[in-house]
């Protein structure tokens, strides 16, 4: 019996077609299970998450924790010509610490909670006491 190249030909596009169907049905597999994996890590992996299990910082000083941590936070609108307190220098930040201000506020023990978004998160909230007890180190 001889094959034909019609015979040939059908039967290429037959391998084709069932090639395809598995191919194509390993990259739906692929992207679905890259989709859920995608959104599973979008939903878990959470910022303030790796920020509420750090260990709060036993000796802060204003350059390396507390600066920072009000530019993050503050400045934005605790400027020197912004809202009361400013917050924008080492002075002004024991100042709002010393009077009150500040810790009242983050601690949400004196109306409106700051930040605005928020309550900070108590890690930050016991390093800034931390500075307080501490001192001020600068």
């Amino acid at each position: 019996m001889e094959i034909g190249q019609k015979e040939v030909f059908i039967l290429g596009l037959i391998c084709i077609e069932f090639f395809n169907k598995k191919v194509m049905k390993k990259i739906k597999i692929i992207l679905v299970l890259t989709i859920v994996l995608a959104g599973y890590l979008i939903i878990s992996c959470d910022t303030t998450t790796i920020q509420e299990i750090q260990p709060v910082v036993a000796n802060p000083t204003y350059n390396t924790n507390i600066k920072p941590l009000m530019t993050a936070k503050c400045t934005s609108c605790h400027s020197t010509n912004g809202k009361y307190p400013a917050l924008a220098n080492y002075d002004q930040v024991v100042d709002a610490t010393e009077n009150g201000s500040l810790l009242c506020k983050i601690e949400d023990q004196c109306g409106e909670v700051m930040p605005p978004n928020g309550k900070m998160l108590q890690v930050f909230i016991d390093m800034i006491n931390n500075w307080k007890t501490q001192g001020y180190a600068q």
